[in-house]
């Protein structure tokens, strides 16, 4: 077929009449007025045809930074001092020196050096002299040598003068440019597609097709992503279903202080429920009453004066205080609303049914930002109401719960919680940090706070929670909370970040 006719300014052509007089040639020297990306795609489209070889060299050129060219016109600052020095034959003052350089800044870091070097000294007067004769600026002459090579030959020097900030290396990439089998001075035509016509008349037989690029990369497909936190949900959620859980309502971010607190056997003086560890709404500020009003009273009666063998607080508890609301603390708040619905229902021998639940979603504290605390964060959390349950058989289900994300060698220490006795916190090594660190809370809920709601005595309840966070920046690797959840997240982060299995490498 016939070739295409190239203009003597198409770069292509440039390279194939520049090898056939040389060879090899090297881009920066044979081509230095020529754009990058020109260049590579003007190569990319020769390669392919096999018309050249190329080869990538990377080299690196030294370049002075705004400083260092300053040094290199008006030479350094030692320099200028002594220069300013000797002109003024008595000597200067410290404040007239800087107002003869212009520069207090020259002035003060001149001075240090020509001191050291005994350029200059000062006199009973207080007054700033030169005594040399003469001077050698070595730092003039250094930069100037290296603003024409671009060049730096002892790495020492090189690490120094990049430490004060007074050059920059910058990395080329120049290419070695070779004839290929099929070099020519012309590049031939070639077909993109098979056509009918080609069929027909039967060119196809001498055609010369393009060949297929098997290495290109597809267009980039700007998809949706999932956010590490919810990767990990996903696998925790798994976890729970397997496990025969069922996962709870928690779409109510606002709670009354009832459900929140007093439910769960907080104290209405409790710190936590002070205005600087909870969110409090202004508008509007209490919730309606609860439509089951024994339960209400039998609340109030376990706080005020004891209740169910409880001795209570012992305080005079306040109806208003538990109808505010609050951005909920904790998801225990829903955790204690479905034991209350499940306290209502019967199973064939009259008693509830054991049940098993589970919630994953979004709490508030007042809480002071840093690298590992947010004032909106994400808590994990399970429940199993049954009978005759122990602190033993909670221990051994956070044996099996943990092992399925891949925690293993489970630590306890008691702990307190108002809603929980006997409390627990859990602990487990982290290989990574190469310390025992906390990763939980568990504990049997209190037999006054479940009988106030209906359970009957014999039924127990397991609770537990962890945050979400801390094992999704354990599993990415993440220092700071901040780069995980907020406006600082890195949106390439969450487009790229890989798949997780819990429990597996």
């Amino acid at each position: 077929m016939a070739n295409l006719p190239v203009e003597g300014g198409d770069l292509a052509s440039q390279i194939l009449h520049a090898l056939d007089k040389k060879t090899p040639l090297i881009s920066n020297e044979d081509f230095p007025a020529s754009n990058f990306t020109d260049l590579k795609a003007a190569l990319d489209r020769l390669a392919s045809r096999r018309m050249v070889e190329y080869a990538t060299l990377q080299r690196e050129e030294v370049h002075l930074e705004p400083e260092g060219e300053l040094i290199a016109t008006h030479g350094s600052h030692e320099a200028r001092v002594f220069e300013a020095l000797r002109t003024a034959v008595d000597g200067l003052t410290i404040q007239e020196l800087e107002k003869t350089i212009g520069d207090k800044n020259i002035s003060k870091l001149g001075q240090g050096k020509a001191f050291r070097d005994k350029w200059i000294t000062k006199t009973k007067e207080g007054k700033l002299k030169a005594v040399a004769d003469s001077i050698h600026d070595a730092a003039k002459e250094q930069l100037l040598s290296i603003k024409e090579t671009r060049t730096v030959s002892d790495p020492k020097a090189l690490a120094d003068l990049k430490k004060r900030k007074l050059v920059r290396v910058q990395k080329l990439i120049d290419f070695k440019i070779e004839k290929g089998a099929n070099f020519a001075l012309e590049i031939p035509e070639e077909a993109t597609d098979l056509t009918a016509e080609m069929l027909t008349s039967g060119a196809w037989k001498t055609a010369t097709f393009k060949p297929y690029n098997f290495q290109a990369l597809g267009a980039e497909q700007r998809s949706g992503a999932l956010h590490p936190l919810n990767k990990v949900r996903a696998e925790i959620k798994n976890i729970f279903f397997e496990m025969g859980f069922e996962e709870m309502p928690t779409d109510n971010f606002v709670e009354s202080c009832f459900w929140n607190f007093d439910a769960l056997f907080v104290p209405q003086q409790h710190p936590a429920r002070d205005l600087q560890d909870t969110f409090y709404t202004s508008d509007p500020v209490l919730a309606d009453m609860p439509a089951d009003r024994k339960y209400w009273e039998d609340v109030k009666a376990v706080h005020q004066g004891g209740k169910y063998g409880s001795i209570g607080y012992r305080y005079p508890w306040s109806g208003d205080e538990a109808l505010r609301l609050v951005l909920r603390t904790h998801t225990t708040a829903v955790s204690a609303s479905m034991l209350h619905k499940l306290a209502a229902t019967k199973g064939p021998d009259g008693r509830p049914l054991p049940a098993r639940y589970f919630s994953i979603d979004r709490v508030f504290r007042n809480e002071t930002v840093d690298n590992t605390h947010l004032a909106e964060f994400h808590q994990v959390e399970g429940i199993i109401a049954d009978y005759d349950l122990t602190l033993g058989g909670l221990m051994a289900f956070m044996d099996i719960f943990f092992g399925k994300m891949g925690i293993t060698g489970l630590q306890y220490k008691p702990a307190y919680n108002p809603y929980t006795e006997p409390s627990m916190e859990i602990f487990s090594y982290h290989a990574g940090l190469g310390k025992i660190v906390e990763i939980g809370n568990s504990g049997l809920f209190r037999p006054e706070m479940l009988e106030a709601m209906g359970l009957p005595k014999e039924m127990r309840v397991y609770g537990w929670g962890l945050s979400l966070e801390r094992p999704t920046m354990i599993r990415y690797g993440i220092n700071n909370i901040r780069d995980l959840l907020g406006h600082r997240v890195d949106l390439n982060f969450v487009q790229k970040n890989p798949a997780v299995r819990l429990g597996k490498a």
